[in-house]
């Protein structure tokens, strides 16, 4: 049984062509991460936000020096500008526009649910207390589920009348089972892991490809891919970076 997701596809959101997911989005004032907080200054220093040249937003993570990891789905223009290093998305300390020769999204993306994950080669950033990078799971935690920790996910989503949230959104959700996650959608894919809506927090339209952190010793678990209809009444989904590990140096040779 496929995945039945009750999202709005909205043109505005990261273009995407699997039949599976759209961007997650909602309508009216809380145009981000639903009952999220604003992040402190540096909160998340590898968090970026990606303009593509079609119009679309989203958000990435710096993995690397050169590496930005995001969801397959916002790598479908031909150009994506990134800003670095301010809770204010769009008005980074370092701006890169970046062509799709240097786009790798995962060969599984469009065939298969589970797979909507993509990496982005960029010119070299520095590392400073505002641009830092997220360490990613362990060769040895491959087979890791992370149910029941504690996590966090940032982003500037929501896109009503073209406004975007102009400050930096989090929120602290917990990884549950996918069978959990199932009770809302009907399956979820082995390669996807979701964190339970309590008080309604939610990813939401423009969060696409922003990472799901661990709270202790933080490591990126999750790429933001999907939420429920109206980003308030289901769990939130993700990506599962642990078991695309190989993928993932493979293309950047990046590994832990």
């Amino acid at each position: 049984m496929k995945l039945v997701l009750l999202i709005l596809f909205v043109a505005t959101a990261c273009a995407r062509t699997s039949p599976d997911r759209t961007a997650p989005y909602t309508d009216g004032p809380q145009e981000r991460i639903v009952n999220g907080y604003p992040a402190e200054e540096g909160k998340a220093p590898y968090a970026v936000g990606l303009r593509m040249n079609n119009g679309a937003v989203g958000a990435g993570s710096v993995i690397g020096n050169t590496w930005v990891l995001t969801a397959a789905h916002c790598l479908t223009t031909d150009s994506v500008t990134i800003h670095y290093g301010s809770n204010r998305a769009w008005n980074g300390q370092i701006q890169h526009t970046v062509s799709k020769d240097n786009f790798f999204r995962h060969p599984g993306f469009g065939n298969s649910a589970g797979h909507d994950i993509g990496l982005i080669r960029t010119p070299h950033v520095d590392f400073t207390n505002l641009i830092n990078k997220v360490s990613l799971p362990t060769f040895s935690q491959k087979g890791e589920r992370f149910e029941n920790w504690w996590t966090v996910a940032c982003g500037w989503g929501g896109m009503a009348s073209g406004n975007l949230a102009n400050w930096l959104q989090c929120m602290d959700v917990q990884i549950i089972s996918n069978d959990e996650c199932a009770r809302s959608y009907g399956s979820v894919a082995s390669t996807d892991m979701c964190t339970r809506a309590t008080d309604g927090k939610s990813v939401c339209g423009g969060d696409s490809g922003g990472a799901l952190v661990t709270h202790d010793n933080p490591i990126q678990v999750g790429v933001i891919v999907f939420a429920s209809g109206g980003c308030k009444n289901g769990p939130s989904g993700y990506t599962r970076v642990s078991d695309h590990l190989d993928w993932i140096k493979e293309n950047s040779g990046i590994a832990y």
